[in-house]
């Protein structure tokens, strides 16, 4: 679900391809916008407050799908979206789109034109989430994986990863005796280090 800019509405998507739009206020109804084939799974509102977009899955592909706020009228359709469509969130100006889907990676739209003007790789399995800094410079991702990865919102570089710490993450085992070759290996793997400079 995602809040309106002006904080009156709320929008929600349901398991039965349908987006929802509430009063915030009095909690009625106001829309249901009909349309995704599958499950929708993220919903954003626009900068501006004008349009939403709304990402799911398709009976083939993923969906996203651009309405207008006030008519409840779908103005674009992004139905070659590869695997599900799983997050989705707009540029500050309201220009682009940026969805993650199911097989982990990131896609910048055109939102007039309906193409897709880059993909990043993202994460391993799918994105979960996504989200634009307060000053609309850098863009975050996290996914099935663990990580938060930061971005340049506009060039698409990929500047920063944030991950929880691994089970042995910067565990001494230096001179820890009766360790084989591919147990150490699977310690260093897990975040475990040794001290090269202790000599033994």
């Amino acid at each position: 679900m995602a809040w309106s800019p002006d904080a009156t509405r709320l929008v929600g998507g349901g398991d039965n391809g349908s987006v929802y739009v509430w009063d915030a206020t009095d909690g009625t109804q106001r829309q249901r916008l009909v349309g995704h084939d599958g499950v929708v799974m993220s919903v954003a509102w626009s900068p501006n407050g004008m349009r939403l977009a709304s990402a799911g899955s398709g009976r083939e592909d993923g969906e996203l799908f651009v309405w207008e706020a006030q008519s409840g009228q779908r103005v674009r359709a992004l139905v070659e979206h590869p695997g599900a469509a799983s997050a989705v969130a707009w540029s500050p100006s309201g220009e682009l789109l940026i969805s993650g889907g199911s097989d982990g990676r990131l896609r910048w739209w055109e939102v007039d034109s309906g193409q897709c003007v880059r993909v990043q790789e993202a994460h391993q399995g799918t994105v979960q989430a996504l989200k634009v800094s307060p000053d609309g410079s850098r863009l975050a991702s996290c996914g099935d994986d663990g990580a938060i990865v930061l971005w340049d919102l506009h060039s698409g570089e990929q500047f920063q990863t944030l991950r929880q710490d691994r089970p042995y993450e910067r565990l001494d085992i230096t001179g820890i005796r009766g360790l084989s070759a591919a147990q150490k290996a699977s310690l260093h793997a897990l975040g475990a280090f040794e001290d090269m400079s202790v000599g033994g």
